[in-house]
């Protein structure tokens, strides 16, 4: 539940030894809230990243050298005295920043000393950290392949996908796994009466999950393949034409069509089953949560017209340490759609609860108010995933709306907490901020 995962997420990536979160469920009588990305923690870290800001002004240091002293590592222990041990990228990726967090405030500084008008420029920046699964509780996924007689490999994967791209990463980790290519595979997904259960589709789990038991699964395939056709692991396979073909030491071609098919309909098959290790939280909020985590860093650069309140944003950049990237194209593909639902909660997106407004008068951003978006991968492999593979799904959104808030505050000197950052919250914020100085001279 949210209520479970938004304490374990609400330190950020950092080392925080004195730590107190506590969540309650609230009854409404308001519309029922259900799942978004992110689930709790984007919210979060619009308060956290906002606070690690603070910090560093009280402290006068720069924000990304404060968080980058205090980055969780490999050994340190989390708010939960997990200690995530290897692959843990958090600061590798604000130092990917660094050249261009320092060369954006050189420019922002720059043009706002030379501005006459009423823009004026600002940068910011913000961590995030995100739990792979489900929080402290069992997430299995089952994969399952078979050697159709015709050669070709089919993989039964339950894992459903929206958009996300699984279909494709699961394939590619369980040919990977296999050493064949993947054109030699037949997916069949998202049907119960023949495919095993991967569980849901969420909690960037899939890649994760789904992937590694396609791994496994491919793994044992590949065994069983060899033993068929007499071969040892150091063997190259070719599958097609209805036969197995094996290169190495020797070449040999062994046809498929004498062999008995099992249950499935398949020469051989093989199944395998990951549910990723945790343990559950004790009454002090200790244990476990999450197998492995993403790590990532987002560096807002936008304009603010004084006047008006309305935010331009110019460029993000975003670092995100995935751990291996399976299909670069694609997780590129999920920073920038995350990128885009975290501009919409910072700047656009508002429910008003009573009102009866319907969809046509919520605003989200539309291609025209998506501004160019850099990803900066890296690759800090996790000991468990495939490959050393995490997921992105999540990851993208969260550090993306307190980063633009940082840097409206950069640029205005007013601090935003509620979001939308509409243009008449951010004017009220800068007429308030002028008031108090006038009464304080």
């Amino acid at each position: 539940t949210v209520t479970a995962r938004v304490p374990v997420h609400a330190s950020g990536p950092y080392k925080v030894p004195n730590y107190r979160a506590i969540t309650r469920a609230i009854h409404t009588n308001l519309v029922p809230a259900g799942a978004f990305r992110g689930f709790g923690v984007p919210q979060t870290a619009i308060a956290q990243e906002q606070v690690y800001d603070q910090l560093a002004e009280k402290l006068s240091m720069d924000p990304l050298e404060f968080r980058i002293l205090n980055a969780l590592e490999v050994d340190s222990p989390t708010v939960t005295g997990q200690v995530l041990g290897e692959g843990v990228g958090m600061r590798a990726c604000f130092e990917a920043l660094r050249p261009k967090w320092l060369a954006a405030r050189a420019d922002a500084t720059r043009f706002n000393a030379q501005s006459k008008g009423p823009m004026r420029r600002g940068v910011g920046l913000a961590g995030m950290w995100y739990g792979c699964g489900n929080t402290s509780l069992p997430n299995p996924s089952t994969v399952r392949v078979g050697l159709k007689p015709d050669g070709r490999i089919a993989l039964h994967q339950g894992a459903v996908d929206i958009g996300q791209g699984s279909n494709t990463i699961v394939t590619q980790i369980c040919a990977d796994a296999m050493q064949v290519p993947i054109n030699r595979f037949d997916l069949v997904s998202g049907d119960t009466a023949v495919t095993p259960d991967c569980g849901k589709t969420s909690a960037s789990r899939q890649t994760f999950v789904t992937g590694k038991a396609a791994a496994m699964a491919g793994v044992k395939l590949r065994q069983e393949i060899l033993k068929l056709a007499k071969a040892s692991e150091s063997e190259i396979l070719e599958l097609g034409n209805g036969n197995v073909r094996v290169q190495g030491g020797r070449c040999e071609t062994v046809s498929l069509n004498g062999f008995p098919l099992d249950q499935f309909g398949y020469v051989v098959t093989a199944e395998a089953t990951f549910d990723p290790p945790t343990s559950p939280l004790d009454e002090n909020g200790q244990g476990v949560p999450y197998a492995v985590f993403g790590f990532g860093a987002h560096m807002a650069e936008l304009a603010v017209d004084m006047d008006l309140g309305t935010v331009q944003v110019l460029k993000i950049t975003a670092a995100h340490d995935v751990g291996r990237a399976i299909n670069p194209t694609l997780v590129e593909g999920q920073i920038e759609g995350g990128v885009a639902q975290g501009l919409g909660q910072a700047l656009m997106e508002e429910f008003f609860p009573g009102k009866g407004e319907n969809l046509h008068d919520y605003l989200i951003p539309s291609a025209g108010d998506i501004p160019p978006v850099e990803s900066i991968l890296i690759e800090d492999p996790s000991p468990i995933g495939p490959f050393g593979a995490k997921g992105i799904g999540e990851q993208a959104v969260i550090p993306t709306a307190p980063a633009i808030l940082n840097a409206i505050y950069d640029a205005t000197g007013v601090r935003i907490r509620r979001v939308p950052a509409t243009p008449d919250r951010i004017r009220a914020a800068i007429l308030a901020a002028r008031a108090e100085g006038s009464n304080g001279a």
